[in-house]
């Protein structure tokens, strides 16, 4: 995506062209030098593996349990959801105590949701209700502890590497979107669903590990005990805060509504791959991976980019850049063709995701960053799930492409209100120095 001149950060524009790549590297190794984030980093990759293969199983079982567009939407609801009722608590509760234990006892719950979903797979006993309880359990889980692990980056790095360090994690999440989907393809054809669900269990051990290895000089607290409200009342806190916020406020309203009309293409991809193109688990794996491909170009270039003049626009030329590939991928009727739309909806999937988060880490208060980042976690899962269930009830009524590409419109839609706000956005986002 081309970025206008103006927007070019001065400390990269006045580097010579030939050593912007070396520069962009450069950046990527002083984030990682940072020892606590490397061992975040070296743990997350492995569980991100386990993560995506857990999400492609799930998926492509409950095509084989029901055959049911509004099924996928309902597992989908199921795992996503939750963040919008237990992510706030969560939210405040991470500008409490110490994230770090808040994050390991989730992964150890995570880990033995995996390990039942293996042995009721393994075990022939598992139905559709049993699947929908267990993804239930674990969107729980995720919901209370996403704060904490997005609120946690910020711990890790200092303010200078906070976005190179996002954006890769966004590289970790999206190899894994890869590399997790290619391999639960290949376990499914070889060993059948269950082993998917085993091997994920099994990846929670690596980041396990990598927590009990992070020291942090202490948890950080965004007030003093004594004057702590309730735990509701830091949560209205939040919302009000980020409501009143000229600049976050509008950024995640943009955010709600591609969630809600847009991004639920990728919870729909089982439906696509068996319905539209004629494809098995190994279609739905290249779709995934294509994503997953077109996201790590997006990360790595996000990750050569120092300070924050700028992102405001990139968030908005990647939002609607998201909702035309995704019309392209509804409108292609041709696999290969839909590999390419895919990989694009990826780029534009991570370019808004990454960029949306560090500008909403850098200009909340640090006071309310937990609470301010599990609106964002909301938004950013429980959106999606709850598009997936409406546009899957509304797909079994006149089709998948149909009710998708109404919602690729509404996303466009959106994204038109926002970049008539722009430049107010924009000098509520990035300090004039940034």
């Amino acid at each position: 995506m081309a970025i206008d001149r103006p927007n070019i950060p001065p400390t990269i524009a006045a580097r010579p062209a030939g050593n912007l790549a070396i520069s962009s590297i450069g950046l990527i190794v002083r984030a990682l030098r940072n020892p606590n984030y490397a061992v975040y980093v070296a743990g997350n990759s492995v569980s991100l593996i386990g993560t995506w293969m857990q999400r492609i199983g799930v998926g492509w079982l409950t095509w084989e349990l029901t055959q049911s567009h509004a099924w996928l939407g309902l597992v989908a609801f199921a795992d996503l959801f939750p963040s919008v009722f237990f992510g706030p608590i969560g939210g405040a509760i991470a500008d409490r105590v110490d994230r770090l234990r808040i994050i390991r006892t989730s992964q150890v719950l995570a880990m033995l949701q995996a390990a039942t979903l293996f042995v009721l797979t393994w075990t022939g006993t598992i139905d559709i209700a049993l699947l929908f309880a267990l993804v239930l359990v674990n969107g729980i889980v995720i919901g209370f502890n996403q704060p904490s692990r997005l609120a946690l980056i910020s711990s890790l790095v200092p303010k200078q590497d906070l976005g190179t360090a996002v954006a890769i994690n966004s590289i970790v999440f999206n190899l894994a979107r890869f590399v997790g989907p290619a391999l639960a393809g290949a376990l499914i054809v070889s060993g059948g669903t269950a082993a998917v669900f085993g091997a994920n269990a099994v990846t929670f051990l690596a980041f396990l590990l990598a927590l009990t290895r992070i020291r942090l000089p202490r948890a950080e607290r965004a007030e003093p005990a004594e004057h702590r409200r309730s735990v509701l009342g830091d949560v209205a806190d939040g919302i009000r805060y980020t409501a009143r916020h000229p600049g976050v406020g509008p950024l995640l309203l943009l955010l709600t509504i591609n969630s809600l009309t847009v991004r639920p293409f990728v919870e729909l991809l089982p439906g696509f791959a068996a319905d539209v193109f004629d494809r098995g688990a190994d279609g739905l794996a290249l779709m995934t991976s294509a994503i997953g491909g077109g996201a790590i170009v997006a990360g790595l270039w996000l990750a050569r980019r120092e300070g924050l003049r700028g992102l405001t626009h990139i968030t908005l030329g990647s939002t609607i850049l998201l909702s035309v590939s995704t019309l392209a991928f509804i409108a292609s009727g041709w696999f290969p063709l839909a590999l390419a739309c895919l990989a694009v909806s990826g780029m534009g999937l991570v370019a808004s995701g990454v960029t949306t988060q560090t500008l909403v880490q850098t200009a909340a208060d640090p006071r309310m960053r937990g609470r301010v980042l599990s609106l964002y976690g909301i938004i950013f899962r429980g959106g999606p799930a709850a598009g997936a269930l409406a546009i899957g009830v509304l797909s079994d009524a006149i089709g998948l492409e149909i009710a998708m590409g109404i919602g690729a419109v509404a996303g466009m839609i959106a994204w038109l209100w926002a970049w008539r706000r722009r430049r107010a956005m924009a000098a509520a986002l990035e300090p004039p120095h940034g």
